[in-house]
Protein backbone atom coordinates (compact mmCIF):
# COMPACT_ATOMS: atom_id res chain seq x y z
CA UNK A 1 0.00 0.00 0.00
CA UNK A 2 1.50 3.48 -0.60
CA UNK A 3 0.07 6.58 0.97
CA UNK A 4 1.75 10.25 0.21
CA UNK A 5 1.13 12.37 3.17
CA UNK A 6 0.12 15.58 3.28
CA UNK A 7 3.74 16.88 3.23
CA UNK A 8 4.62 14.97 0.16
CA UNK A 9 6.23 12.34 1.71
CA UNK A 10 5.35 8.79 0.22
CA UNK A 11 5.93 5.95 1.95
CA UNK A 12 5.42 2.37 0.65
CA UNK A 13 3.94 0.03 3.35
CA UNK A 14 4.26 -3.87 2.79
CA UNK A 15 0.94 -5.78 3.62
CA UNK A 16 2.29 -8.53 5.58
CA UNK A 17 3.81 -5.89 8.20
CA UNK A 18 0.49 -3.48 8.39
CA UNK A 19 -1.19 -6.67 9.46
CA UNK A 20 1.23 -7.23 12.16
CA UNK A 21 1.14 -4.15 13.18
CA UNK A 22 -2.58 -3.78 13.53
CA UNK A 23 -4.03 -1.23 16.10
CA UNK A 24 -7.50 -2.91 16.64
CA UNK A 25 -8.11 -3.67 20.52
CA UNK A 26 -8.09 -7.36 19.84
CA UNK A 27 -4.52 -7.38 17.86
CA UNK A 28 -3.31 -4.87 20.43
CA UNK A 29 -4.36 -7.10 23.57
CA UNK A 30 -2.82 -9.79 21.89
CA UNK A 31 0.78 -8.10 21.21
CA UNK A 32 0.65 -7.22 24.88
CA UNK A 33 -0.21 -10.55 25.79
CA UNK A 34 2.65 -11.79 23.42
CA UNK A 35 -0.08 -13.82 21.51
CA UNK A 36 -0.28 -14.41 17.74
CA UNK A 37 -1.57 -11.62 15.63
CA UNK A 38 -1.58 -12.98 12.32
CA UNK A 39 -0.52 -16.59 12.33
CA UNK A 40 -0.42 -17.24 8.46
CA UNK A 41 1.96 -13.70 7.82
CA UNK A 42 4.01 -14.97 10.95
CA UNK A 43 4.29 -18.73 9.26
CA UNK A 44 5.63 -16.75 6.02
CA UNK A 45 2.19 -17.32 4.29
CA UNK A 46 1.39 -14.39 1.63
CA UNK A 47 -2.01 -12.00 2.94
CA UNK A 48 -3.41 -9.62 0.44
CA UNK A 49 -6.00 -6.87 1.53
CA UNK A 50 -9.51 -7.88 -0.02
CA UNK A 51 -11.54 -3.96 0.29
CA UNK A 52 -10.09 -1.15 1.82
CA UNK A 53 -12.51 2.19 2.81
CA UNK A 54 -11.77 5.36 4.12
CA UNK A 55 -12.50 6.23 7.70
CA UNK A 56 -13.59 9.90 7.26
CA UNK A 57 -10.49 11.96 6.91
CA UNK A 58 -8.97 10.05 10.08
CA UNK A 59 -7.00 7.30 8.00
CA UNK A 60 -8.15 3.57 6.45
CA UNK A 61 -9.69 0.45 7.23
CA UNK A 62 -8.11 -2.72 5.72
CA UNK A 63 -10.18 -5.91 4.89
CA UNK A 64 -7.62 -8.91 5.20
CA UNK A 65 -7.89 -12.37 3.14
CA UNK A 66 -7.24 -13.76 6.66
CA UNK A 67 -10.44 -12.54 7.45
CA UNK A 68 -9.47 -10.03 10.19
CA UNK A 69 -11.50 -6.66 9.51
CA UNK A 70 -11.34 -4.30 12.30
CA UNK A 71 -8.39 -1.90 13.11
CA UNK A 72 -8.20 1.99 11.49
CA UNK A 73 -4.96 2.26 10.22
CA UNK A 74 -4.79 6.38 11.45
CA UNK A 75 -3.13 8.48 9.04
CA UNK A 76 -0.90 9.31 12.14
CA UNK A 77 -0.26 6.16 13.03
CA UNK A 78 0.98 5.05 9.87
CA UNK A 79 3.11 8.66 9.88
CA UNK A 80 4.70 7.96 12.95
CA UNK A 81 5.64 3.88 12.46
CA UNK A 82 7.44 5.38 9.50
CA UNK A 83 8.80 7.82 11.02
CA UNK A 84 10.03 5.65 13.96
CA UNK A 85 11.41 3.40 11.33
CA UNK A 86 9.28 0.26 12.12
CA UNK A 87 6.77 0.62 8.97
CA UNK A 88 7.30 1.58 5.58
CA UNK A 89 9.64 2.38 2.94
CA UNK A 90 10.25 5.86 1.60
CA UNK A 91 9.92 6.69 -2.37
CA UNK A 92 11.16 9.45 -4.15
Amino acid sequence: MTVEFGDGVTVRFDVGELRLACPCATCVGRRNAGESVAPPVERGETISVTDAALAGAFGINLDWSDGHRTGIYAWTYLRDAFDAGRLGTRIP
